[in-house]
């Protein structure tokens, strides 16, 4: 079949994302209690105080989880506020078992959401976010390792996570594997922040060492790739 003559995938998803925004920066600077609140938000969420975050979250009661799972989908254009935090303050205010769960279905909610952002608004508004150097080092990263690219950066904290997102999107990798990939790789960092994330010292070692296995670890499989390659 003629690549012209397959239907056309639907732009609803994108035009509903972009009328959801245009609805909050309307009721930012409209309604004054809508306006503290982002405002409030932003003081807190880029601010070094644990404590002051956790407490914030907790005030929200049940609606919690919500707020941690849109605070991870705009950290991704924000940028001031990493997504290794929200995950720790969502382990502390929510425990070890539910924070886990609030982590991984914010994580991947906000991963579908950059996957769809570079999908539909292309490689020029990624480039003007991200800049064109550091997207075309990830794409040339997922371009040579796919699916591992995706599993490792997802599990090493130090690394771009919305970066990948965006950039599959541009790339239109097959969307089943990318969130399969996302949810194979956030797990260990879920769970590693789930078992030493009362403890700002554990937390820390652990983050470390997760991080320096992580890439021991895909150091290896790109020297096992690339010896693979050249006995071909």
């Amino acid at each position: 079949m003629d690549r012209d003559s397959y239907p056309k995938r639907s732009k609803l998803p994108l035009w509903l994302s972009l009328l959801l925004v245009a609805i909050v920066v309307s009721c930012y600077f409209a309604v004054p209690d809508v306006k503290g609140f982002f405002d409030e938000a932003w003081h807190v969420l880029t601010g070094d105080d644990e404590a002051q975050v956790k407490d914030w979250v907790e005030g929200f009661g049940w609606f919690g989880p919500a707020v941690l799972v849109l605070a991870m989908v705009l950290q991704m254009f924000l940028l001031v506020i990493p997504t290794i935090l929200l995950m720790i303050v969502s382990t502390l205010a929510y425990g070890p078992v539910w924070g886990s769960v609030i982590n991984c279905i914010a994580v991947l909610i906000a991963s579908s959401v950059g996957y769809a952002v570079g999908k539909y608004l292309g490689l020029s508004f990624i480039e003007r976010l991200l800049g064109d150097k550091t997207t075309e080092k990830i794409t040339t990263f997922i371009q040579n390792y796919g699916f591992w690219a995706v599993v490792i950066t997802r599990t090493n904290p130090f690394l771009s996570n919305d970066a990948i997102s965006f950039v599959a999107g541009i790339l239109k990798m097959n969307y089943w594997k990318f969130i399969g990939a996302t949810a194979l790789g956030i797990t260990p960092l879920i769970l590693l922040i789930a078992f030493t994330g009362e403890n700002v010292d554990t937390l820390k070692s652990g983050l470390l060492y997760g991080s320096l296995a992580s890439l021991i670890i895909f150091g290896g499989y790109v020297w096992w790739d690339k010896k693979r390659n050249r006995g071909k």
